[in-house]
């Protein structure tokens, strides 16, 4: 299966609001064979001369219902000003054990491979979360403990698989409505 942005399910199709279901660990070779190429795509999406080559949208995350596949799956990686990968995660089953009562969001809002439109508002989320999940790349169950952008990401992919996208969280009547105390990440 090629992940380009003419695969991927845009939001005009019922299929990316349908809820993922878990999938069996140990990984079968199909759902490893599509972790490794959904953090392919996040990783050469980020690099002008691949995306431009392979039709690919810059992103930072994915998950397997934005390619019509309803399974709990998840690749995140970040790069840093000098285009080092500073994390990466191939995640089965991820789930959101904690979250911080405080709350952040992004200045500029989010976006969505899945979205083609811009939406603008502020989204607002947990600025620390811990996330339980199988970890493809380490094979084994791990814990994490997410702060800042990092634990939006992960908010925002996590979503997907409720069949949530972050319009739906930006306020129709106030969309740049200021929450107290909430952090601003610039």
């Amino acid at each position: 299966m090629k992940i380009n942005n003419d695969t991927i399910i845009k939001d005009d199709n019922p299929l990316i609001r349908v809820q993922s279901e878990d999938v069996k660990i140990p990984l079968s070779n199909t759902d490893k064979a599509l972790l490794n190429k959904m953090l392919k795509y996040v990783l050469d999406s980020t690099d002008e001369k691949k995306a431009e080559k392979y039709n690919l949208r810059p992103a930072v995350g994915i998950s397997a219902i934005q390619i019509g596949i309803p399974k709990k799956l998840t690749a995140i990686a970040l790069k840093n000003e000098n285009d080092e990968i500073i994390c990466q995660y191939a995640l089965a089953n991820p789930k959101i054990i904690s979250e911080s009562v405080e709350k952040t969001y992004l200045s500029c809002g989010e976006g969505c491979l899945s979205v083609p439109e811009e939406h603008q508002g502020y989204i607002y989320r947990a600025n620390r979360i811990r996330v339980k999940a199988y970890d493809a790349l380490k094979d084994e169950e791990v814990e994490l403990k997410l702060s800042g952008y990092l634990a939006v990401v992960f908010q925002h992919e996590l979503d997907h698989f409720k069949g949530v996208l972050f319009y739906d969280h930006i306020d129709k009547k106030e969309p740049f409505k200021k929450l107290d105390g909430a952090l601003v990440i610039e």
